[in-house]
């Protein structure tokens, strides 16, 4: 059985500028809530959903069967310091991430890698969501090239 939505969860969704045909990519999806829950506003559309816990990924992908048949939801372990597209693979509209102590605070030595993997991963003008944080543009996040 698949996790609820949390209140939560719910309302930062809410928040996300999501359209039905974007490219969007969770970092650090634990069970996949979040990301089913896109999955299933997507038309056109397509989201990754990565975390660093093989823990995590299993569970997600067994909670998402339905999701993961429609082809919009694909879910990757992979460390987000780490983290590269594959090749032929597109880069993102949007990205997101809650509560992830590479991007949080938690974990600083790590934040500086994380950043220049996602400034890699999303496209100029797509925007990453830190948690409660202003976006920021893929083009402006700073200090890489």
């Amino acid at each position: 059985m698949a996790n609820p939505v949390s209140p939560r969860i719910a309302q930062y969704l809410a928040a996300l500028p999501l359209r039905p045909d974007m490219a969007v990519l969770e970092i650090g999806c634990g069970p996949g809530v979040a990301a089913r829950e896109i999955a299933r506003m997507l038309t056109t559309g397509h989201i990754l959903a990565i975390d660093r816990s093989a823990k995590a990924i299993g569970a997600a992908k067994a909670g998402s069967g339905s999701e993961l048949d429609s082809g919009r939801l694909e879910f990757r372990q992979a460390a987000v310091e780490g983290f590269a597209l594959a090749s032929g693979e597109a880069r993102f509209d949007l990205a997101f991430a809650m509560r992830v102590g590479a991007l949080d605070g938690r974990h600083p030595e790590l934040e500086q890698a994380a950043l220049a993997r996602l400034k890699a991963a999303l496209k100029p003008e797509g925007l990453l969501f830190i948690d409660n944080r202003p976006p920021i543009r893929g083009d402006a996040i700073a200090g890489f090239s």
